[in-house]
Formats: C-alpha cells, structure tokens, sequence
C-alpha cells in the first residue's frame, strides 16, 4: 500500500517508520524546510515507551537522554519549597522512563527510518481529494501526491484536518494556559540546573529550567491567560509576562532569542468524534492533543502511530484497519485527556492557598503508598495494549 504522511514530528516519523517496516511504500512530507530545533524537556514513557521498544527505536531515544534526579521547585531565593524525586515516580512506571529534549527525540526517530522512507521537507499539504479509491496531496511546491491512505500527522493545528475535516475552532478546547520554550548558553545557571529540573514556585506563571550539555539551558514557562490568541512579539510578550519573576529568571531572560527561535503555543486540547474520514486519518496531536499538562504527548503520539500501522496491517480492508485503529486507541488517549483537566488547577497554582496546598501535596506522595496514588493521578491508567499487539503479532494471532 501507498502511504503518505504528512509532518515529520513524532507522530509522523513514528507512522512512517512503523509502516515502512511493514512493507507499505512511505513518503513523508513536511511544511518546514528542515527539522525543528525548538522544543522542551519531556518526560517518556507509558505507551509510547513500549512502542518504541517493539519498533527497535529505543536503544536511539536512550542515547540521546538525560539523567534527572528530581524537580525541584523553589521560592524567589532559590530555596528549596518542594519536590518530586524521579527515582520514586520511575518505580511506578516500573523504571521505563526517559527524560528527553523534543527535538533530541525526533532525531533520534528520524536515524532510525528505514532507508525506503522518502522524506521531502519544504513540502506541505495545501489541497486534498479523496475520491473513495485514491487520495490525491497538493504540497506547496506544486507537486501531486497520490496515494491509497492520506495520514496527518502535522500536529494540533494540522493543515490536514482543517482541509479534510473542518475549521480548528471546532475540535481545539483551549486550557486557559500559554506555553515557550527555548534555549540558551548560560555555565553558570547551567551548573545550578544540570540533572534536575529547576522550577520557579509561584502562582499564574512560572519558569523552569534544566541544565543540558556544554553550558545550554532548556527553558520553559507556562502562565495562565484566559485569551488565546498568540501575541505578535513572542520575546517581548515573554519579557513582559515573566520579567518581574525571581531567582535564575532574570538572567534567563537576557540571554531569550529571538521569536522565531522560541517554541511558543497555546495549551489546548483537540477532541474529535472520529479521526478518520474516508482515505484520510489523523494521528498524534492532530488527532488527540492530551495537552502540556498531560505530560505524554510524545508517547501518545508514538504510541498511536503504532496501533495505526498495526491495525492496517492486520485488516482486510483500510475502512477495517482504521475502524480499529480508532476503537482501541481513543480509550487511551481520552483517558490522558481527562488527567490533564482533572490536574490544570495544580499544574500551575491561581492562588496562594492553591500553592501551599501542592506544596503540602507534594510532601505528602513522599510517603509510601500514596506516592503511588499520586503517580497515578498524573498518569492516568497504565495500558498493556502495544505489548499485547507486539507480541500477538509476532504469534500471528489477533488480539
């Protein structure tokens, strides 16, 4: 079968490497002229996790990984207020867990395509026709693609579900929060961040750092605004939000880039009632953003990129493939869905009193037993699924 996949993210580069080893022809396009250097720290685990051991892509993602021992929030002295040590959430994921800079794992994904995967950067999707037997791609250089399966890939706000499936405004639930991330060269605030994460305590807004290799800094910040829209300076919305902030903030900010070097977005959700529409299916973001404050974006993306190329291979027909696709994955990835509104209000404190009670929170998971119930919280329900579908695939048996 021929597949074309639109973006070259992680879902994307996962789709692609995951059909291509099963024997469909791939191409994969991407509106950017070349991989994206923004991106913050993530944390990787869960399903994606297991997908990318049953890909064989996980040694890669490994090597590319940072050690952390904790994440430290501190007040506007840099005094320890609380914490989360990783060594204690890792045993709840029974220790499968990476701490991972986004662009760092997308390379990692991209060495790892199969040399048949045709990858076309510069390339985005700006028409679509599907007509029930063929799907036919217009990229932006004027060239057609046609191909049997049309997946988007490309992210929350995809080109390809608003040409296919409808205006963003119907699917996007904005969360109320604004998000950046960038990096910087700084040995000194890199010394205080390196091997953990490095977190401003405070309400509406915060700023966290962590110290990667030769000097750089990973920074992020996260405020609360119940307006949507993007500003039109980024760096100097970033300095006006954050520059009255404490601590290692104000040097942070001196060294801030320019806008086009800052990843900058809404914190939003995207919630469809199907994510397949004739030869055309989403996967990843495009499809089922869980949001920052789920913290498994990556992995849902990774991990719904499996079940997709899993269930086309095991289907008669591509209508069965996605049908199915769509019926084991979506439990999943609304159930992430639902951690990250459930934890909004303590993922970053409106008040003082919401402060000292995460405070107090935080104190109380140390305590064994409830760590567990709070690990729990955050992560929304473990899934057996990909090892179930790995390993009855390699037995020849359906699921």
């Amino acid at each position: 079968m021929r597949i074309l996949v639109c973006g070259a993210g992680i879902a994307g580069l996962a789709a692609a490497n995951r059909l291509s080893a099963l024997g469909h022809e791939v191409t994969l396009v991407e509106r950017s002229p070349g991989p994206r250097p923004q991106g913050y720290m993530i944390d990787f685990f869960g399903a994606g996790y297991d997908a990318a051991e049953a890909m064989g892509v996980l040694p890669a993602i490994k090597d590319v990984a940072y050690p952390v021992s904790e994440a430290v929030l501190v007040d506007a002295q840099g005094k320890r207020r609380s914490e989360i040590q990783f060594a204690q959430f890792a045993r709840t994921v029974g220790g499968r867990l990476l701490s991972v800079l986004r662009p760092d794992l997308e390379q990692a994904l991209r060495a790892t395509l199969p040399a048949e995967v045709e990858l076309r950067y510069a390339s985005g999707v700006v028409a679509v026709e599907d007509d029930g037997d063929r799907v036919a791609a217009t990229l932006s250089d004027g060239s057609v693609l046609e191909a049997d399966l049309l997946v988007g890939a490309d992210g929350i706000h995809s080109t390809v579900r608003r040409l296919v499936f409808g205006e963003e405004s119907q699917f996007l639930r904005y969360l109320g929060f604004h998000t950046a991330a960038f990096l910087f060269k700084s040995p000194e605030i890199q010394a205080v961040a390196a091997g953990r994460f490095c977190l401003t305590d405070t309400v509406g807004r915060q700023m966290g750092f962590y110290g990667l290799r030769a000097g750089t800094v990973a920074a992020f910040a996260v405020h609360r605004t119940p307006d949507p829209a993007m500003p039109d300076d980024i760096r100097a919305s970033l300095l006006d939000t954050y520059g009255s902030l404490d601590w290692l903030v104000p040097e942070a900010l001196t060294h801030c880039p320019p806008s086009e070097e800052i990843y900058y977005d809404q914190v939003a959700q995207i919630e469809m009632p199907t994510w397949s529409k004739g030869r055309v299916t989403l996967v990843g973001d495009a499809a089922y953003a869980v949001s920052l404050l789920a913290g498994q974006g990556a992995s849902l993306g990774i991990g719904g990129a499996y079940v997709l190329a899993d269930q086309l291979n095991r289907a008669s027909s591509i209508e069965e493939g996605l049908a199915e696709y769509e019926r084991l994955w979506r439990p999943v990835a609304a159930d992430k869905q639902q951690v990250a509104r459930n934890g909004a209000r303590w993922f970053l404190p409106d008040s003082k009193p919401q402060l000292q009670l995460r405070r107090l929170a935080l104190k109380l998971a140390r305590l064994p037993g409830i760590d567990r119930f709070v690990a729990g919280s955050l992560t929304g329900k473990s899934t057996a699924l990909i090892t179930n579908l790995h390993y009855s695939s390699r037995e020849g048996v359906r699921p």
